[in-house]
Protein backbone atom coordinates (compact mmCIF):
# COMPACT_ATOMS: atom_id res chain seq x y z
CA UNK A 1 0.00 0.00 0.00
CA UNK A 2 1.02 3.64 -0.90
CA UNK A 3 2.49 5.43 2.14
CA UNK A 4 0.39 8.95 2.98
CA UNK A 5 1.94 12.22 0.29
CA UNK A 6 2.94 14.66 3.00
CA UNK A 7 5.67 16.21 0.75
CA UNK A 8 5.35 18.57 -1.97
CA UNK A 9 7.85 19.13 -4.40
CA UNK A 10 8.87 21.60 -7.19
CA UNK A 11 10.82 20.04 -9.65
CA UNK A 12 11.05 16.29 -11.16
CA UNK A 13 13.87 14.13 -11.68
CA UNK A 14 12.96 11.15 -14.62
CA UNK A 15 14.78 8.07 -15.31
CA UNK A 16 15.21 7.50 -18.63
CA UNK A 17 15.51 3.45 -19.79
CA UNK A 18 12.39 1.54 -18.58
CA UNK A 19 10.99 4.70 -17.53
CA UNK A 20 10.07 7.09 -20.25
CA UNK A 21 11.64 4.67 -23.03
CA UNK A 22 10.34 1.19 -23.41
CA UNK A 23 13.75 -0.38 -24.23
CA UNK A 24 12.63 -3.72 -22.76
CA UNK A 25 11.39 -5.15 -26.00
CA UNK A 26 14.43 -4.08 -27.74
CA UNK A 27 16.89 -5.26 -25.28
CA UNK A 28 15.00 -8.61 -25.83
CA UNK A 29 15.06 -9.13 -29.55
CA UNK A 30 18.96 -7.78 -29.29
CA UNK A 31 19.75 -10.09 -26.58
CA UNK A 32 17.65 -13.28 -28.29
CA UNK A 33 19.41 -12.86 -32.05
CA UNK A 34 23.00 -12.66 -30.28
CA UNK A 35 22.68 -15.23 -27.81
CA UNK A 36 22.21 -17.09 -30.93
CA UNK A 37 25.94 -17.12 -31.53
CA UNK A 38 26.94 -18.59 -28.56
CA UNK A 39 24.02 -21.54 -28.52
CA UNK A 40 22.16 -20.01 -25.78
CA UNK A 41 18.24 -18.30 -26.08
CA UNK A 42 17.13 -15.39 -24.13
CA UNK A 43 13.88 -16.01 -22.21
CA UNK A 44 13.76 -12.73 -19.81
CA UNK A 45 13.34 -14.61 -16.68
CA UNK A 46 16.47 -13.21 -15.98
CA UNK A 47 15.84 -9.74 -16.52
CA UNK A 48 15.74 -8.58 -13.22
CA UNK A 49 19.05 -8.73 -13.22
CA UNK A 50 20.34 -6.15 -15.79
CA UNK A 51 16.98 -3.94 -14.87
CA UNK A 52 18.42 -0.43 -13.60
CA UNK A 53 22.11 -1.43 -13.33
CA UNK A 54 25.07 0.28 -14.96
CA UNK A 55 26.01 -0.96 -18.69
CA UNK A 56 29.12 -2.70 -17.61
CA UNK A 57 26.93 -4.84 -14.28
CA UNK A 58 24.70 -5.66 -16.62
CA UNK A 59 27.04 -6.69 -19.30
CA UNK A 60 28.73 -8.80 -16.62
CA UNK A 61 25.55 -10.31 -15.36
CA UNK A 62 24.57 -11.63 -18.84
CA UNK A 63 28.12 -12.94 -19.34
CA UNK A 64 27.99 -15.10 -16.08
CA UNK A 65 24.00 -15.99 -16.36
CA UNK A 66 24.33 -17.50 -19.86
CA UNK A 67 28.29 -18.51 -19.38
CA UNK A 68 29.48 -17.12 -22.34
CA UNK A 69 32.87 -17.64 -23.25
CA UNK A 70 34.37 -13.76 -23.05
CA UNK A 71 34.75 -11.24 -21.23
CA UNK A 72 32.47 -9.06 -19.86
CA UNK A 73 34.48 -6.20 -22.24
CA UNK A 74 34.50 -8.14 -25.43
CA UNK A 75 30.94 -8.47 -24.65
CA UNK A 76 30.68 -4.99 -24.79
CA UNK A 77 32.46 -4.54 -28.00
CA UNK A 78 29.73 -6.90 -29.42
CA UNK A 79 26.62 -5.68 -28.26
CA UNK A 80 27.22 -2.12 -27.98
CA UNK A 81 26.57 -1.81 -32.17
CA UNK A 82 23.40 -4.12 -31.99
CA UNK A 83 22.07 -1.94 -29.62
CA UNK A 84 23.25 1.58 -31.18
CA UNK A 85 21.33 0.16 -34.57
CA UNK A 86 17.92 0.39 -32.63
CA UNK A 87 17.83 3.39 -30.15
CA UNK A 88 15.93 4.90 -33.48
CA UNK A 89 13.30 2.38 -32.86
CA UNK A 90 12.97 3.00 -29.41
CA UNK A 91 9.40 3.86 -28.10
CA UNK A 92 8.29 5.93 -25.74
CA UNK A 93 6.64 4.65 -22.59
CA UNK A 94 2.75 5.37 -22.60
CA UNK A 95 2.30 8.38 -21.07
CA UNK A 96 5.52 9.52 -21.04
CA UNK A 97 5.26 12.11 -24.26
CA UNK A 98 1.85 13.44 -21.67
CA UNK A 99 4.17 13.83 -18.87
CA UNK A 100 6.36 15.33 -20.26
CA UNK A 101 4.75 18.45 -22.07
CA UNK A 102 2.21 19.00 -19.05
CA UNK A 103 5.19 19.80 -17.08
CA UNK A 104 7.36 21.93 -19.61
CA UNK A 105 3.88 23.54 -20.05
CA UNK A 106 3.57 24.37 -16.53
CA UNK A 107 7.20 25.54 -15.96
CA UNK A 108 8.15 22.53 -13.74
CA UNK A 109 11.70 22.01 -13.87
CA UNK A 110 12.78 18.80 -15.10
CA UNK A 111 15.88 16.67 -14.69
CA UNK A 112 17.09 13.26 -16.69
CA UNK A 113 19.20 10.94 -14.67
CA UNK A 114 20.14 7.73 -15.98
CA UNK A 115 23.17 4.98 -15.63
CA UNK A 116 23.40 4.98 -19.45
CA UNK A 117 26.54 7.44 -20.33
CA UNK A 118 25.57 11.06 -21.08
CA UNK A 119 26.22 10.68 -25.03
CA UNK A 120 23.74 7.51 -25.24
CA UNK A 121 21.27 9.57 -23.39
CA UNK A 122 20.73 12.40 -25.69
CA UNK A 123 21.22 9.99 -28.73
CA UNK A 124 18.44 8.32 -27.74
CA UNK A 125 16.37 11.14 -26.58
CA UNK A 126 17.41 12.68 -29.72
CA UNK A 127 14.49 10.29 -32.06
CA UNK A 128 11.57 11.87 -29.41
CA UNK A 129 10.78 15.59 -30.62
CA UNK A 130 11.12 18.02 -27.99
CA UNK A 131 12.55 16.50 -25.40
CA UNK A 132 16.08 17.50 -25.03
CA UNK A 133 14.69 20.77 -24.38
CA UNK A 134 12.41 19.70 -22.13
CA UNK A 135 14.97 19.15 -19.49
CA UNK A 136 16.59 21.64 -17.39
CA UNK A 137 19.23 19.50 -16.52
CA UNK A 138 20.83 15.74 -18.23
CA UNK A 139 23.34 13.69 -15.63
CA UNK A 140 24.53 10.52 -16.99
CA UNK A 141 26.45 7.73 -15.14
CA UNK A 142 29.63 8.48 -16.45
CA UNK A 143 29.41 11.99 -15.18
CA UNK A 144 29.24 10.35 -11.45
CA UNK A 145 31.85 8.04 -9.87
CA UNK A 146 29.15 5.46 -8.97
CA UNK A 147 25.74 4.61 -10.58
CA UNK A 148 22.66 4.01 -8.70
CA UNK A 149 21.88 2.54 -6.20
CA UNK A 150 24.13 5.40 -5.03
CA UNK A 151 22.66 8.43 -4.92
CA UNK A 152 25.35 10.08 -6.28
CA UNK A 153 23.47 10.61 -9.23
CA UNK A 154 20.30 12.57 -7.45
CA UNK A 155 22.55 14.19 -5.24
CA UNK A 156 24.52 15.96 -8.15
CA UNK A 157 21.21 16.61 -10.22
CA UNK A 158 20.40 18.49 -7.10
CA UNK A 159 22.90 20.14 -6.79
CA UNK A 160 22.97 21.04 -9.98
CA UNK A 161 19.46 22.34 -10.42
CA UNK A 162 20.01 24.47 -7.10
CA UNK A 163 17.30 22.70 -5.32
CA UNK A 164 16.86 21.00 -1.73
CA UNK A 165 17.02 17.05 -2.75
CA UNK A 166 13.67 16.92 0.08
CA UNK A 167 11.79 19.54 -3.15
CA UNK A 168 12.64 16.81 -5.70
CA UNK A 169 10.41 14.00 -7.06
CA UNK A 170 12.18 11.05 -8.68
CA UNK A 171 10.60 8.72 -11.14
CA UNK A 172 12.06 5.38 -11.54
CA UNK A 173 11.72 1.65 -12.43
CA UNK A 174 13.85 -0.06 -11.08
CA UNK A 175 14.87 -1.22 -7.88
CA UNK A 176 18.81 0.17 -8.42
CA UNK A 177 16.79 4.02 -8.62
CA UNK A 178 14.03 4.14 -6.12
CA UNK A 179 17.27 3.20 -3.50
CA UNK A 180 19.27 5.86 -5.03
CA UNK A 181 16.28 8.38 -4.92
CA UNK A 182 15.77 7.28 -1.63
CA UNK A 183 18.97 7.57 -0.59
CA UNK A 184 19.49 10.95 -1.68
CA UNK A 185 16.71 12.05 0.36
CA UNK A 186 14.08 12.66 -2.20
CA UNK A 187 10.20 11.29 -2.98
CA UNK A 188 10.22 8.47 -5.40
CA UNK A 189 7.41 7.51 -7.64
CA UNK A 190 8.07 3.44 -8.73
CA UNK A 191 6.46 2.27 -11.93
CA UNK A 192 8.07 -1.00 -11.74
CA UNK A 193 9.05 -2.50 -15.54
CA UNK A 194 8.80 -5.94 -14.51
CA UNK A 195 5.52 -7.47 -14.15
CA UNK A 196 4.67 -9.12 -10.65
CA UNK A 197 7.52 -6.65 -9.04
CA UNK A 198 5.44 -3.95 -7.49
CA UNK A 199 5.54 -5.87 -3.72
CA UNK A 200 9.83 -5.41 -4.19
CA UNK A 201 8.95 -1.59 -4.31
CA UNK A 202 7.88 -0.93 -0.43
CA UNK A 203 11.05 2.20 -0.08
CA UNK A 204 9.15 3.79 -2.64
CA UNK A 205 6.62 6.71 -2.11
CA UNK A 206 4.08 5.82 -4.25
CA UNK A 207 3.95 2.59 -6.63
CA UNK A 208 1.73 3.30 -10.39
CA UNK A 209 1.53 0.73 -12.50
CA UNK A 210 2.20 3.38 -15.48
CA UNK A 211 2.67 6.50 -16.14
CA UNK A 212 -1.15 7.00 -17.20
CA UNK A 213 -1.87 6.37 -13.42
CA UNK A 214 0.75 9.40 -12.30
CA UNK A 215 -1.47 11.78 -10.40
CA UNK A 216 0.62 15.40 -10.58
CA UNK A 217 -1.41 17.32 -7.89
CA UNK A 218 -0.68 14.26 -4.96
CA UNK A 219 3.01 16.35 -4.65
CA UNK A 220 1.44 19.80 -5.25
CA UNK A 221 2.31 19.65 -8.98
CA UNK A 222 -0.19 21.07 -11.56
CA UNK A 223 -2.91 18.10 -11.97
CA UNK A 224 -3.79 16.98 -15.50
CA UNK A 225 -6.70 18.18 -17.48
CA UNK A 226 -7.36 15.46 -20.12
CA UNK A 227 -9.50 13.43 -18.05
CA UNK A 228 -13.08 12.91 -19.60
CA UNK A 229 -16.09 11.08 -17.64
CA UNK A 230 -13.61 9.08 -15.92
CA UNK A 231 -11.49 8.39 -19.31
CA UNK A 232 -8.26 9.26 -20.63
CA UNK A 233 -8.52 9.68 -24.57
CA UNK A 234 -5.03 7.41 -26.20
CA UNK A 235 -3.72 7.44 -29.38
CA UNK A 236 -5.58 4.79 -30.75
CA UNK A 237 -4.51 1.30 -31.21
CA UNK A 238 -5.51 -1.86 -32.97
CA UNK A 239 -5.38 -5.60 -32.46
CA UNK A 240 -7.55 -8.41 -33.92
CA UNK A 241 -7.95 -12.09 -34.60
CA UNK A 242 -9.92 -15.10 -34.10
CA UNK A 243 -11.67 -15.31 -30.41
CA UNK A 244 -10.83 -18.20 -28.95
CA UNK A 245 -12.16 -20.71 -25.90
CA UNK A 246 -15.55 -19.20 -27.06
CA UNK A 247 -17.07 -16.74 -24.51
CA UNK A 248 -13.99 -17.82 -22.16
CA UNK A 249 -13.32 -18.40 -18.49
CA UNK A 250 -14.57 -14.99 -18.00
CA UNK A 251 -18.54 -15.88 -19.41
CA UNK A 252 -18.50 -18.95 -17.64
CA UNK A 253 -17.27 -17.61 -14.53
CA UNK A 254 -17.86 -13.76 -14.39
CA UNK A 255 -21.46 -14.14 -16.25
CA UNK A 256 -20.34 -11.67 -19.17
CA UNK A 257 -19.36 -12.18 -22.66
CA UNK A 258 -16.01 -11.86 -22.63
CA UNK A 259 -14.41 -12.57 -25.90
CA UNK A 260 -10.33 -14.19 -25.13
CA UNK A 261 -7.60 -13.39 -27.83
CA UNK A 262 -4.64 -15.30 -28.70
CA UNK A 263 -1.46 -13.11 -27.88
CA UNK A 264 0.47 -15.11 -30.56
CA UNK A 265 1.83 -12.74 -32.71
CA UNK A 266 1.27 -9.53 -30.34
CA UNK A 267 4.41 -9.81 -28.28
CA UNK A 268 4.68 -6.16 -29.20
CA UNK A 269 1.32 -5.34 -28.20
CA UNK A 270 1.65 -6.58 -25.22
CA UNK A 271 5.16 -5.29 -24.06
CA UNK A 272 4.13 -1.57 -25.13
CA UNK A 273 0.98 -1.49 -23.31
CA UNK A 274 0.51 -1.30 -19.59
CA UNK A 275 -1.71 -3.47 -18.08
CA UNK A 276 -5.22 -2.03 -17.21
CA UNK A 277 -8.89 -2.04 -18.63
CA UNK A 278 -8.74 -0.05 -21.37
CA UNK A 279 -12.17 1.11 -23.82
CA UNK A 280 -13.32 1.40 -27.36
CA UNK A 281 -14.96 -0.44 -30.64
CA UNK A 282 -15.24 -4.10 -31.58
CA UNK A 283 -15.83 -5.36 -34.99
CA UNK A 284 -17.61 -9.28 -35.40
CA UNK A 285 -17.52 -9.87 -39.31
CA UNK A 286 -21.08 -11.22 -39.76
CA UNK A 287 -22.58 -8.89 -36.72
CA UNK A 288 -21.44 -5.71 -36.95
CA UNK A 289 -19.44 -2.74 -34.19
CA UNK A 290 -20.03 -3.08 -31.03
CA UNK A 291 -19.05 -0.66 -27.88
CA UNK A 292 -16.42 -2.64 -26.05
CA UNK A 293 -14.38 -3.04 -22.74
CA UNK A 294 -10.98 -4.12 -22.41
CA UNK A 295 -8.76 -5.58 -19.75
CA UNK A 296 -4.96 -6.14 -20.91
CA UNK A 297 -2.62 -7.86 -18.09
CA UNK A 298 -2.52 -10.72 -15.70
CA UNK A 299 -5.88 -10.83 -13.99
CA UNK A 300 -4.53 -10.71 -10.25
CA UNK A 301 -7.61 -12.42 -9.13
CA UNK A 302 -7.23 -15.21 -11.68
CA UNK A 303 -3.45 -15.32 -10.74
CA UNK A 304 -2.96 -15.73 -14.73
CA UNK A 305 1.17 -16.82 -15.33
CA UNK A 306 1.13 -14.70 -18.78
CA UNK A 307 -0.42 -11.61 -19.96
CA UNK A 308 -3.84 -11.97 -21.07
CA UNK A 309 -6.26 -9.89 -23.87
CA UNK A 310 -9.83 -9.74 -22.40
CA UNK A 311 -12.37 -7.82 -24.34
CA UNK A 312 -15.83 -7.51 -23.15
CA UNK A 313 -18.59 -6.90 -25.77
CA UNK A 314 -21.09 -4.63 -24.07
CA UNK A 315 -24.08 -6.26 -25.74
CA UNK A 316 -26.11 -9.19 -24.90
CA UNK A 317 -25.38 -12.22 -26.87
CA UNK A 318 -27.41 -15.14 -26.77
CA UNK A 319 -25.14 -17.51 -28.79
CA UNK A 320 -21.82 -18.03 -28.39
CA UNK A 321 -19.11 -16.80 -31.16
CA UNK A 322 -15.97 -19.05 -31.37
CA UNK A 323 -13.96 -19.30 -33.64
CA UNK A 324 -14.86 -15.52 -35.16
CA UNK A 325 -12.55 -12.78 -36.20
CA UNK A 326 -12.85 -10.09 -33.48
CA UNK A 327 -11.40 -6.21 -34.70
CA UNK A 328 -10.31 -3.82 -31.89
CA UNK A 329 -9.95 -0.22 -31.77
CA UNK A 330 -8.83 0.79 -28.65
CA UNK A 331 -9.19 4.44 -27.69
CA UNK A 332 -9.02 4.66 -23.97
CA UNK A 333 -7.89 4.17 -20.62
CA UNK A 334 -10.30 3.75 -17.45
CA UNK A 335 -7.77 2.23 -14.99
CA UNK A 336 -5.07 0.13 -14.06
CA UNK A 337 -4.97 -3.48 -13.08
CA UNK A 338 -6.01 -4.43 -9.72
CA UNK A 339 -6.52 -7.27 -7.40
CA UNK A 340 -9.96 -7.80 -5.80
CA UNK A 341 -11.11 -9.39 -2.57
CA UNK A 342 -13.87 -11.33 -3.79
CA UNK A 343 -15.36 -12.14 -7.14
CA UNK A 344 -18.48 -10.52 -6.03
CA UNK A 345 -15.96 -6.95 -6.27
CA UNK A 346 -14.60 -8.13 -9.76
CA UNK A 347 -18.06 -8.23 -10.93
CA UNK A 348 -18.96 -5.13 -9.64
CA UNK A 349 -15.93 -3.30 -10.85
CA UNK A 350 -16.06 -4.92 -14.08
CA UNK A 351 -19.56 -3.44 -14.44
CA UNK A 352 -18.68 0.19 -12.97
CA UNK A 353 -15.81 -0.06 -15.79
CA UNK A 354 -18.96 -1.31 -18.87
CA UNK A 355 -21.23 2.05 -17.60
CA UNK A 356 -18.35 4.05 -17.72
CA UNK A 357 -17.00 3.30 -21.18
CA UNK A 358 -20.52 2.88 -22.52
CA UNK A 359 -21.41 6.70 -21.52
CA UNK A 360 -17.49 8.12 -23.10
CA UNK A 361 -18.37 6.22 -26.08
CA UNK A 362 -21.16 8.25 -27.33
CA UNK A 363 -18.82 11.46 -26.87
CA UNK A 364 -17.49 12.49 -30.67
CA UNK A 365 -14.00 12.08 -29.28
CA UNK A 366 -14.64 8.43 -29.51
CA UNK A 367 -17.80 8.13 -31.24
CA UNK A 368 -15.68 8.93 -34.73
CA UNK A 369 -14.08 5.65 -34.18
CA UNK A 370 -16.90 3.43 -34.48
CA UNK A 371 -16.68 4.03 -38.28
CA UNK A 372 -12.90 3.12 -38.56
CA UNK A 373 -12.21 1.01 -41.50
CA UNK A 374 -9.87 -1.62 -39.46
CA UNK A 375 -13.09 -2.83 -37.76
CA UNK A 376 -14.93 -2.77 -41.54
CA UNK A 377 -11.70 -4.87 -42.85
CA UNK A 378 -13.70 -8.27 -42.75
CA UNK A 379 -16.97 -6.90 -43.65
CA UNK A 380 -17.61 -7.70 -47.24
CA UNK A 381 -21.01 -5.54 -47.18
CA UNK A 382 -18.68 -2.58 -46.51
CA UNK A 383 -15.88 -3.13 -49.17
Amino acid sequence: MAKPLSKLVSCVILDLDGTILNTDGIVSDVLKSYLVKYGKQWDGRRAHRIVGKTPYEASAAVVEDYELPISTDEYISEITPRFSEQWCNIKAQPGANRLINHLRNHGVPMALASNSPRTNIETKISYHQGWKESFSLIIGGDEVTSGKPSPEIYVEAAKRLNMNPSCCLVIEDSLPGVTAGKAAGMEVVAVPSLPKQSHLFTSADEIINSLLDLRPEKWGLPAFEDWIEGTLPIEPWYIGGPVIKGFGRGSKVLGIPTANLSTEGYSAILSEHPSGVYFGWAGLPTRGVYKMVMSIGWNPYFDNSEKTIEPWLLHDFNEDFYGEELWLAIVGYIRPEANFPSLDSLVAKIHEDGKIAENALELPLYSKYKGDPYLKISFPENI
